[in-house]
């Protein structure tokens, strides 16, 4: 691992210190946690609008979809 120095808010310091108590963890622990959980949310944010560009480019046809009710398989 590598050691970093940042800087923070003296509020946002103290709320920190007060769920890593209540956690009972470390502020490095929840600062790595943090920043992965953040990183997977931009990922997904990123992949979602990937998403979202691909289906802006490439419309749906009228009767793409379409399936007949007993194909659907809802079960009995």
């Amino acid at each position: 691992m590598t050691t970093i120095q940042m800087t923070i808010e003296e509020e946002l310091l103290k709320e920190m210190d007060r769920t890593v108590k209540k956690l009972r963890t470390t502020r490095s622990a929840l600062i790595r946690d943090s920043i992965r959980q953040y990183l997977k949310m931009i990922h997904i944010q990123q992949l979602e609008a990937e998403h979202r560009a691909g289906y802006s480019k490439q419309r749906v046809t009228k009767g793409e979809f379409d399936i007949s009710e007993s194909d659907r398989g809802w079960g009995e």
